[in-house]
């Protein structure tokens, strides 16, 4: 496993993490649905990925639901001191395995105690609303009231910070006139660069900013270019898509997410890659 010293930290609320993390959607079943095929697997790959250095995990209770949460409970508590679990509510799985809104106050609270429980907590350090909109991509329209509630069980002592998940830029100014706002997770990748200017103003704030799908998602980037890339500099293609993200900008933090040993090795690699300008340069040019 790599140092995750060559990635770099940023403030998370204020908590300082290593920027290379851990994103935990791929320890359920298949379609983040039911239990994984292996779960004695699952709970060696957050091990290790501790052990190299992650101290930032992401999660959620409706992944499963509830398996990753009490995979991750199973695996890790009691958790180390500089380890920031950061969860998202908004959204509950039917049993045909859909993804469903679950914005009321009434669903959010349900939710953040659902997380409490099955990560063995008292109080959640970053909770990101998660919008629903058109499931993978943000959608105008208000959230003072799903992000209002967060920030009254915030008030109760819950939760320690609040985040977004899939939100526009007008919807994170909304947010921050409500509670303050210490990171924004939205899809972004090497080929998907909708939010550059939310990154950059994300940062003159130092807000963080968590790219989900940052090695595609359910479909892994595939391009010629970056294959070039890759094979001119002796990595991976998905490692160089990870090391572009982490020269992209300082507050943005990475949480690749996989159930397996030696992918997590190669993902945590890519914190050691370096791109020359001429690299970024040809990177830059996929979109």
């Amino acid at each position: 496993m790599s140092s995750q010293a060559n990635a770099g930290t940023f403030i998370l609320g204020d908590r300082v993490v290593n920027r290379m993390g851990y994103g935990a959607m791929q320890l359920a079943g298949p379609g983040v649905f039911g239990p994984p095929r292996d779960r004695k697997a699952a709970i060696a790959v957050l091990g290790a990925a501790v052990e190299a250095g992650v101290n930032h995990i992401d999660t959620s209770d409706f992944y499963g639901p509830h398996v990753t949460n009490q995979i991750i409970r199973e695996a890790l508590h009691p958790y180390g001191d500089d380890l920031v679990i950061v969860t998202k509510v908004g959204a509950v799985r039917g049993e045909d395995a859909s993804w469903q809104p679950a914005q009321s106050a009434e669903d959010l609270t349900r939710a953040v105690h659902d997380n409490l429980r099955n990560l063995g907590l008292d109080r959640l350090e970053v909770v990101n609303l998660r919008l629903m909109g058109d499931i993978f991509a943000p959608k105008e329209g208000s959230l003072a009231e799903p992000f209002s509630a967060l920030a009254a069980l915030r008030e109760q002592g819950l939760i320690r910070h609040l985040g977004l998940s899939n939100a526009t830029a007008a919807q994170v100014a909304e947010a921050q006139t409500i509670a303050p706002v210490v990171c924004v997770q939205n899809h972004y990748n090497l080929v998907h660069r909708k939010d550059d200017a939310l990154i950059d103003a994300l940062a003159s704030q130092a807000v963080a900013y968590v790219p989900f799908f940052p090695l595609g998602g359910f479909s892994p980037i595939q391009s010629e270019a970056l294959s070039r890339v890759a094979a001119d500099i002796g990595a991976t293609p998905l490692q160089v898509a990870l090391a572009w993200l982490l020269a992209r900008s300082p507050n943005l933090l990475l949480i690749p997410g996989t159930s397996n040993l030696r992918h997590l090795s190669e993902n945590l690699a890519a914190a050691e890659l370096e791109l020359s300008d001429d690299v970024r340069v040809r990177l830059d040019a996929i979109v």
